[in-house]
């Protein structure tokens, strides 16, 4: 009974403090918190950081950090704007090239990981101060501003469109949140990615080939940057070289703390949006409560350690909970042998 109540709480304990959360907050500001503007707005506005928090969560599946996410997102969205309006691409293209580019950012970081032997959080913040480096020279320190005619209307309706009443961002978000569940909970290269998070010299031994995996971890982790860069781009319609740094930490706390729940101990995508949506109904009370400015980065920093916290008490109990139960572990607690 006490391991079923703890699996319980390990497994959907977040999304009942999600609800929680909403209903207290609901009850002590009825007039704005539990209305459809409030909800649209929480949606809207966590979108974006909710696709980055799905992004790094591939990675960090195989036991890597991709740390240029936030330094990506800022170079996708000044490279879309830089490509509509310095050099008049249609957008589609310029969105689609902005895309290819990010996964193939995400493949020279897998290479320079997997194949170069740096750690990924070296490898990658590097790399990541080199897209600074770039966003600084395609805007030249400046912003990029469109002219008196905007942008297209249908770009900016990427962001800005609603579906059966809800922001259009929130159905990115769940479209790629499914199709990551897929890929790590029913398909075979998201177990080979979870069995090299966990053990990967038992990967190697298995004949995982682990490099390849890792490699198409951070592809699938830059893909999704790309994706991300255009939607900020159709939500800020200018490009800022300076907007970006601040997703990483709320995409790192998302992915880090879903992995205490739906799948405790390991990082999975509805565990992501589970987190995610703890962080947006917690962000958005507090706001309304009159929280001051250095409120939001004070929380998403005790949650990102109360995340890492309970991620590894996690990991742990799993690993004891295998030991105690694996074939033959129950007699020798008790002192007892199999017969000759």
């Amino acid at each position: 009974m006490i391991r079923r109540r703890a699996h319980f709480v390990g497994t959907y304990g977040l999304l009942t403090l999600t609800v929680l959360l909403f209903l207290v907050f609901s009850l002590v500001l009825p007039d704005t918190f539990p209305t459809m503007d409030n909800i649209s707005s929480i949606l809207s506005n966590q979108s974006i950081p909710a696709i980055l928090a799905l992004g790094v969560t591939v990675p960090i599946a195989a036991g890597r950090f991709d740390l240029s996410i936030g330094y990506g997102l800022g170079l996708a969205h000044v490279m879309v704007l830089h490509l509509i309006v310095d050099e008049h691409w249609p957008w589609q293209l310029a969105c689609l090239t902005v895309v290819v580019g990010g996964g193939l950012a995400g493949i020279a970081n897998g290479i320079i990981v997997e194949f170069a032997r740096i750690d990924s959080l070296i490898a990658t913040l590097g790399t990541g101060s080199m897209m600074y480096a770039a966003t600084g020279w395609i805007t030249d320190g400046g912003r990029i501003v469109p002219g008196p005619e905007g942008l297209p209307p249908a770009f900016t309706a990427l962001y800005d469109s609603t579906f059966l009443g809800l922001p259009l961002p929130a159905f990115y978000v769940l479209a790629l949140g499914a199709a990551l569940w897929v890929l790590l909970e029913r398909l075979p290269l998201g177990r080979y990615l979870y069995v090299i998070g966990s053990n990967p010299r038992a990967a190697s031994v298995l004949g995982i080939p682990t490099h390849r995996i890792s490699v198409v971890a951070f592809a699938a982790s830059g893909l999704i940057v790309g994706c991300a860069g255009v939607l900020l781009a159709a939500q800020q319609q200018i490009g800022n070289p300076s907007v970006g740094l601040e997703y990483l930490l709320p995409a790192f706390v998302g992915a880090l703390l879903g992995s205490t729940a739906i799948k405790p101990g390991r990082a999975n995508a509805l565990g992501t949006l589970v987190a995610v949506a703890v962080l947006a109904v917690g962000l958005a009370g507090i706001g309304q409560l009159g929280a001051q400015f250095w409120a939001t980065p004070l929380f998403n920093g005790a949650t990102l350690l109360i995340a890492v916290g309970l991620a590894g008490y996690s990991a742990r109990r799993r690993l004891r909970t295998g030991a105690l139960t694996a074939p033959g572990a129950e007699r020798a607690r008790h002192g007892r042998q199999d017969a000759p």
